[in-house]
């Protein structure tokens, strides 16, 4: 009897603090262990919600980001994938390629963005030099740029047999891979500059074979950069995983552009030099910022800025008499003047 009645009073205690329990644990309901909650679309994108976009024939969006502010607003427009590309290396460090980046230089980018972006999928590029030498340099860079960088993915680029080893390498490892076939800027010791890819059938069928290669080993999408519409339409075809097209005309799964491209922001010599010609810009933002800064300088120079409505800290009429009695203890009679002027003016000019 003692035995049903310890069992009768465990039950009617489960019964009492399950609700408690309940709001303490953070382990989803319906799942074996903790981990990522139930896809919405108001929480992170996953490679699995890009499957099933993918599935549905639904357009992916990604755009090229590499900190705080930016990866906010594309938080905010419901972007599907932001790339934290290597791309910073010219847009936002002012190199002439992409080769110079390091891999430490693009986690400081990678962790920027992943404490703005709380919506879309991560991907970080590998830079030049932290995967080629083997398998295992790959893995740990990639490690990296998922522990310290904070990212969801990495991207690297295709093209050879020891990257396409290294891809396989990293899925084995438990990472997502994103491939980069067609115009890879990492080769451009090789291409001979930023060259486009696929304009001759060798190059076409390669742009296409490298691409299954890279789905073969487990990448879960490839970006198709600078080929011709129809190699884009016949990999995006052959493949079952979705395509990423920037460059590459309409028929990818999905597109992708620099965020500072499509904004229009660059002005000034370097970027009108860098930003490619299939770049649509969806607004002039460097238009506007160099206006501003013009604007800035001139009301500065003629002292109309700041005036009494960007000057917000008061000091009352009291203190400021107290603190002109002070000053004048002190024998700073000048400083005294001084403080007794502004606030005088700042009094008559609201």
């Amino acid at each position: 009897m003692a035995f049903y009645a310890a069992v009768s009073r465990a039950k009617a205690m489960s019964r009492a603090f399950s609700p408690i329990l309940r709001c303490m644990s953070n382990v989803p309901e319906n799942t074996v262990y903790g981990g990522p909650k139930t896809q919405s679309p108001d929480q992170r994108v996953t490679v699995t919600h890009l499957k099933q976009k993918h599935k549905k024939g639904e357009p992916i969006t990604m755009v090229t980001a590499y900190d705080y502010p930016s990866a906010v607003h594309l938080d905010s427009a419901g972007i599907d994938i932001c790339l934290v590309g290597d791309s910073a290396a010219m847009v936002v460090h002012g190199y002439d390629t992409t080769l110079p980046i390091t891999l430490d230089e693009m986690l400081v980018h990678c962790r920027a963005v992943a404490r703005g972006a709380k919506r879309p999928l991560l991907v970080g590029d590998l830079p030049f030099g932290s995967y080629e030498s083997s398998s295992n340099q790959a893995v740990d860079s990639a490690v990296r740029v998922l522990k310290e960088g904070g990212m969801d993915a990495i991207k690297l680029e295709g093209g050879s047999p020891s990257r396409i080893t290294a891809a396989k390498s990293v899925v084995e490892a438990g990472i997502a891979v994103m491939g980069h076939v067609g115009l890879t800027p990492q080769a451009i010791s090789v291409l001979g500059g930023f060259r486009p890819q696929g304009r001759n059938v060798a190059s076409a069928v390669k742009v296409v074979e490298t691409a299954l290669a890279l789905q073969e080993v487990g990448c879960f999408s490839v970006v198709l950069e600078c080929v011709p519409p129809p190699v884009a339409a016949a990999a995006t075809s052959a493949l079952q995983i979705p395509t990423i097209g920037i460059g590459a005309g309409p028929f990818c799964s999905g597109q992708v552009l620099v965020y500072h491209d499509l904004l229009g922001m660059m002005q000034h010599p370097h970027h009108a030099k860098v930003t490619p010609k299939f770049c649509k810009q969806f607004a002039h933002v460097g238009e506007v910022i160099n206006k501003a800064l013009v604007e800035y300088k001139e009301e500065v120079a003629s002292g109309s800025f700041p005036g009494a409505a960007h000057s917000p800290y008061k000091i009352s009429a009291a203190e400021v008499y107290g603190f002109l009695s002070e000053l004048t203890k002190l024998g700073l009679d000048k400083a005294a003047s001084a403080a007794a002027e502004a606030a005088e003016k700042i009094s008559t000019s609201k």
